[in-house]
């Protein structure tokens, strides 16, 4: 037999790497949506190596009263906060917590929220209506209220907020599964499915989801900044991530009271926020239109 026959690949798999390399040209011509995911991609590499840099305990909690309220300086290149602490280091190291709420409450929101949205575009009759009302009641209570009634009664940790907010943005993937399926269910591959005898678990996973990831992987990008947004305002409410933890928007609001002194304490963190949020949607517009078959020239 010859050695290359190992190699070759079906149709189908070939069509898909072919898919997807037109989608990654398509997002290459977007240098916005190129800068987005640099600055994404920063963050991230910045928020799996930091620990290996810096100290926790000596660099990011441990407090240095002679050093409070010190200006960005060459030492010091954002600034102290209130007890001395690194605003800079503080913030790095926040990335942590921010993208791990933002990336962890969407990965349950996803898992939970495309398995009911799959399950009702697929089945239909009385399982969609119920799957579509129970989401209609969870989508009615505004996501923030939600995320801070889960934190108030569980109490505040990373864990709680992460859960908070996967719960609440259950209902955005159900939605956008469920039309997804509805494009896809009638096309005939679907059909020759049932003909020759593959389960309804099998047809969905196998068939229908991969023919809707375009919309679901967009969707969780911009979901992704919007929860990063949400927990920053838990945060700063005081039912996100507890002290002495640096998440941004706990730092924001530990520097409102020296905003009209120490502006900096809230303009960096502000910065921070904005930035990855920024870059995020781009990212996501980026996505949109690479996966758009219509926009592709």
């Amino acid at each position: 037999m010859n050695g290359n026959t190992c190699n070759l690949q079906s149709p189908a798999s070939k069509k898909a790497q072919s898919h997807w390399a037109g989608v990654w040209r398509q997002f290459r011509k977007n240098k916005g949506a190129m800068a987005g995911l640099i600055v994404v991609l920063l963050a991230i590499l910045t928020a799996l190596t930091i620990g290996f840099f810096v100290d926790y305990d000596e660099h990011v909690i441990r407090q240095n009263i002679p050093m409070r309220l010190q200006p960005p300086s060459l030492e010091h290149p954002l600034g102290t906060d209130e007890l001395g602490r690194d605003l800079m280091v503080r913030i790095l190291y926040g990335s942590r917590y921010s993208l791990a709420v933002g990336f962890g409450s969407v990965g349950i929101a996803a898992l939970i929220g495309i398995a009911l949205g799959a399950f009702a575009g697929f089945y239909g009759g009385y399982k969609e209506d119920v799957v579509m009302r129970l989401t209609d009641i969870f989508a009615a209570i505004p996501g923030l209220l939600l995320g801070a009634v889960i934190v108030a009664s569980l109490g505040a940790s990373l864990t709680n907020l992460i859960l908070a907010l996967g719960l609440a943005s259950i209902p955005q993937f159900v939605r956008i599964t469920r039309a997804s399926v509805l494009t896809v269910r009638d096309q005939e591959y679907v059909e020759a499915s049932w003909v020759i005898g593959l389960t309804g678990r099998k047809i969905i996973f196998s068939h229908i989801l991969p023919n809707c990831l375009s919309p679901i992987i967009v969707t969780a990008t911009l979901q992704v900044a919007q929860n990063i947004i949400s927990a920053s305002a838990m945060s700063f409410l005081g039912l996100g991530v507890p002290a002495p933890d640096p998440e941004w928007g706990a730092l924001l609001s530990a520097g409102r009271s020296y905003m009209r002194t120490h502006g900096y304490l809230t303009l960096f963190p502000g910065l921070s926020i904005m930035l990855i949020v920024l870059a995020l949607n781009l990212l996501g517009d980026g996505l949109r239109d690479a996966l758009d078959p219509k926009l592709k020239r």
